[in-house]
């Protein structure tokens, strides 16, 4: 039997529960095999102690941690399943009672996931987005088009470095005279202006012309990922070898046959650059106005209790770091890797998940009680349909999709989309 007891916090309390003898004394002969071959007793090799003699000589409480690990899980899950609570985040178990001969008493403060109290959510008026395209737009698009073809074309003597000009550079830094690994680099490549060294870096070679010596002093931000160097004024002694400025391919027909193969005047690419402009200007104000309309039944649902639990805000902003961390990885780019190239620290690749994780939490939440509210039961064809579906989009065997995702996560996703749908497809445009 268990008992859940609510705390002033709606969303926390203490659950009471206990762990059968029967089951305490299941557990004894494996928790004693798991430690038998680290037990040494006078006359018997280790691993040959019989269990008798062991319990004869220590008792068996000296097994009941192992014990513990073994009836802990299931007991706390059958509890939580008896009191019908979403538990979110760690719970924090304490036992209360272990004497031997009887059943074991413990309790658990938990976190659970907050009653949400439904607003409008269908026939929602939501501002439809501007999907047009000017010539403006297709200008700019032309140009960003230019800018790509660019070649690098290497200045002559006494030319002086702008921003947007790459420069070929040796440098070799130091902090109060002591060089650092990482700080030097022979006909280094770098675009000015294009902000990928320590701020007021590139900044300082602007004007230089090839041949200069340049002492370039900066200061390394508080939170770079080099903790030995975060804070601390550098200073890098910098050769310019040489320079070179972007030179753009004239806007003519050629560069527009150089640009896309399927056409043959720069009239022809200006028309297929509006178009393809206007598709994805079509399909972002429809991604906008689907996000909108989620927005507003979310926005006009309340949690109850007030705040949401910290644990499920924790919860969600580690998960969405592992999936970009993963996402990276199947590129071929480790964690480790990924700080070294970015610059970031743990703390401040953290704090970008963490912007926008309340919101996100409680639109699955709020989704979760329409789900609830309008009975949605995804039925056995639809969930067939949904791993036919994922199986066509990731190129993998049906098997595949059966192996990597259960039922019960089928459905979710498949309920939680016909929600999204129902919303969308009720709220008007204005």
């Amino acid at each position: 039997m268990s008992k859940w007891t609510a705390a002033a916090d709606a969303n926390r309390g203490t659950l009471e529960f206990s762990i059968a003898q029967a089951d305490v004394q299941n557990a004894l002969q494996p928790a004693f095999d798991k430690n038998k071959n680290q037990i040494a007793v006078p006359g018997f090799r280790k691993g040959k102690v019989p269990m008798s003699l062991f319990l004869q000589k220590f008792g068996e409480e000296a097994l009941y941690q192992d014990v513990m690990d073994i009836v802990l899980p299931a007991a706390y899950e059958a509890a939580v399943a008896e009191q019908g609570i979403t538990v979110v985040g760690r719970p924090d178990i304490m036992p209360v009672s272990m004497d031997k001969g009887a059943d074991w008493q413990l309790k658990a403060e938990v976190a659970v996931a907050p009653e949400i109290k439904l607003g409008d959510y269908t026939g929602l008026t939501v501002e439809k987005q501007d999907a047009s395209v000017s010539d403006e737009d297709v200008d700019a698009e032309i140009k960003r088009q230019q800018e790509n073809q660019a070649e690098l074309v290497l200045q002559e003597d006494g030319t002086k470095a702008e921003n947007g000009d790459t420069v070929v550079i040796d440098f070799d830094g130091s902090v109060d005279g002591d060089h650092f690994d990482g700080g030097q680099a022979k006909d280094y490549s770098l675009e000015l202006g294009s902000g990928s060294f320590i701020p007021g870096f590139e900044d300082q070679l602007v004007g230089h012309v090839a041949g200069d010596d340049v002492d370039v002093k900066v200061t390394f931000p508080e939170e770079y990922q080099a903790k030995d160097l975060a804070g601390k004024e550098a200073l890098f002694e910098v050769k310019l070898h040489e320079i070179k400025r972007k030179s753009l391919p004239d806007l003519d027909d050629e560069f527009a046959k150089d640009v896309d193969e399927d056409v043959d005047t720069l009239a022809e690419l200006k028309e297929k650059t509006k178009k393809n402009l206007q598709e994805a200007r079509e399909s972002a104000a429809k991604d906008a106005f689907e996000d909108a309309a989620v927005q507003a039944a979310v926005d006009n649902a309340e949690v109850v209790g007030g705040d949401l639990p910290q644990e499920m805000i924790n919860e969600d902003v580690d998960r969405q770091m592992q999936q970009y961390l993963a996402q990276l990885q199947q590129q071929g780019i480790s964690p480790d890797m990924f700080f070294q190239i970015s610059g970031q620290t743990q703390e401040s690749f953290r704090k970008q998940f963490e912007e926008g994780a309340d919101n996100r939490v409680k639109t699955n939440l709020v989704l979760e009680a329409i789900v609830k509210a309008e009975k949605i039961d995804p039925s056995a064809d639809e969930v067939a349909a949904e791993v036919k579906s994922l199986a066509d989009q990731y190129n993998i065997s049906e098997e595949q999709v059966k192996q990597s995702l259960t039922d019960a996560l089928l459905k979710h996703d498949i309920a939680m989309k016909a929600v999204v749908d129902k919303i969308v497809s009720s709220a008007k445009a204005k």
